[in-house]
């Protein structure tokens, strides 16, 4: 009888602090070929810093790494090329004015002359294309491609350089849900060659679809390790908490009231002059929370961004009837925090003129701690330290801190931009019920979120957005995914429901 194959990764033992946080207590997994293997767990369960050590990005204090068998020393992402391991990174590791032949050469061009390099790429690219789904314009400029394509230009270069075992951080959370379906097809793909994929995420239902093993990691542990088939997304859930989450959003009708944020033919363009919202038209009322659905470029992000005043309209108008209107933009690290600056400094942004925090001269920073302290406690901030720099904490985290600074200041109208893009199942659950109560409150919300799911757990009503018009405004009881997908791709005439 034959020996099984040896895993094609193996950590044991793994242990890692970070000063006074235990990112990993004695962690132990190992991962076969031909096998996609998801790992889940909250923000801070240690997931990321695990595949950071196996990267080569931080050193165990202690443990050791197994590749097909052999013990080895994985000190540099060079090392973890070297033994085979590939990882495709959250946000894209990609030089933007470059092709994406460009890009997957740089690095691994080896010699001194280019063109021979290149030619030889162009030739891999076209295999790994047709083989695993990886279709790309090999002379396209990353600028020009779309996230999903740049995706593609990531993965293939991990498989440019031999990767066997490859590691994928949150792949989907900033896809479409076709781009997401063409990355699964992708990966399946992968593992029907033998090879072993890593797959991080916060999605349930994605583990459940795609992967053959899953991890649930918790507080720097492994809590289970159980093939996909025999699990339930709660039971998955709640291992991942350590206690029972509601999968579902309660909330009961909506009762609106009058209109608190009203816009009329709103023409919006881009920093080209290209027209990217026409002509658009809706209310939102108090009491109610309107969701914008909608593929990703199609007018959304130029559309919150102009109600939130931070671009310029053409023409058209936006009332905002009430008092204050707060906005958590659709990219925090961009647009919603200064990743140096204090986690507390962070969370008073766009407030820091307040009477509270100011001195005569400086900021009051004990007002300033003890605001973050006090939203920390509320909105379960973890860690608690405000002194630490933003760019410490997960990016569920920085999501809550923006979260907490725009709710807390109890706004009329609130506009949220993908409000749980990238942050974990427990604290998902804690923001719907948030947005809901304000909502209850008599609060007008307007969400935009790529999540189908999620505009249509939370919203009372559904606009949808295609080149940069409303193809569809409906109650949330007249949609369905089927609807709403075709009205999205542009395929169905407006079916608008008076405002």
């Amino acid at each position: 009888m034959s020996q099984p194959a040896a895993p094609a990764v193996e950590l044991r033992g793994i242990d890692k602090r970070f000063g006074d946080v235990h990112a990993n207590r004695d962690v132990s997994l190992a991962v076969r070929p031909g096998t996609i293997h998801g790992i889940v767990g909250e923000n801070g369960a240690g997931k990321s810093t695990l595949m950071g050590i196996l990267y080569g990005y931080y050193q165990p204090d202690r443990g050791e790494i197994l590749v097909r068998g052999r013990p080895a020393a994985i000190r540099s992402a060079q090392d973890a090329l070297a033994a085979g391991i590939g990882m495709v990174h959250q946000h894209f590791m990609l030089v933007e004015p470059f092709t994406a032949l460009e890009n997957v050469v740089l690095g691994a061009e080896g010699g001194f002359r280019l063109e021979p390099a290149l030619a030889r790429a162009r030739a891999e690219i076209e295999r790994l294309g047709r083989e695993y789904h990886l279709e790309i314009d090999p002379d396209a400029r990353v600028a020009d491609l779309s996230v999903g394509q740049r995706q593609r230009v990531e993965i293939l270069k991990a498989l440019y350089r031999g990767a066997d075992v490859l590691i994928l951080d949150e792949p989907t959370a900033v896809l479409t849900p076709a781009e997401a379906d063409h990355l699964f097809r992708i990966l399946g793909s992968l593992r029907g060659e033998g090879k072993a994929v890593l797959l991080i995420t916060h999605k349930l239902r994605e583990i459940r679809a795609v992967t053959d093993v899953v991890t649930v990691m918790r507080q720097g542990r492994i809590v289970a390790t159980l093939p996909t088939a025999e699990t339930t997304a709660e039971q998955l859930a709640e291992l991942m908490v350590g206690r029972t989450v509601s999968l579902r959003v309660d909330k009961g009708p909506a009762r609106p009231g009058e209109p608190s944020l009203e816009v009329t033919d709103l023409v919006v363009e881009d920093a080209l002059g290209v027209e990217r919202v026409k002509r658009v038209s809706f209310a939102v009322r108090r009491g109610e929370i309107v969701g914008v659905a909608g593929v990703a470029g199609n007018g959304q992000s130029e559309l919150l961004e102009a109600l939130a005043g931070i671009r310029p309209v053409k023409s058209g108008q936006i009332r905002v009837r009430g008092g204050r209107l707060a906005h958590v933009p659709e990219d925090r690290q961009r647009m919603g925090l200064i990743m140096p600056f204090a986690a507390q400094e962070s969370a008073i942004l766009g407030y820091h003129g307040e009477a509270a925090y100011n001195g005569v001269i400086l900021l009051r920073q004990a007002a300033v701690a003890a605001s973050f302290s006090r939203q920390a406690a509320a909105y379960d901030i973890r860690p608690a330290n405000g002194n630490l720099a933003t760019s410490a904490f997960s990016g569920g985290n920085q999501q809550k801190i923006v979260l907490a600074r725009e709710l807390d200041r109890n706004p009329d109208v609130l506009l949220v931009g993908q409000p749980t893009r990238g942050v974990d199942i427990g604290a998902i659950e804690f923001v719907h019920r948030r947005l809901v109560a304000l909502r209850d409150a008599g609060k007008a919300l307007l969400i935009i979120s790529v999540e189908l799911d999620e505009i249509l757990a939370l919203a009372d009503r559904i606009l949808v957005m295609h080149d940069g018009r409303i193809v569809g405004d409906m109650p949330r009881a007249a949609a369905t995914e089927r609807t709403l997908g075709l009205l999205m791709a542009g395929v169905t005439e407006p079916q608008a429901s008076p405002l």
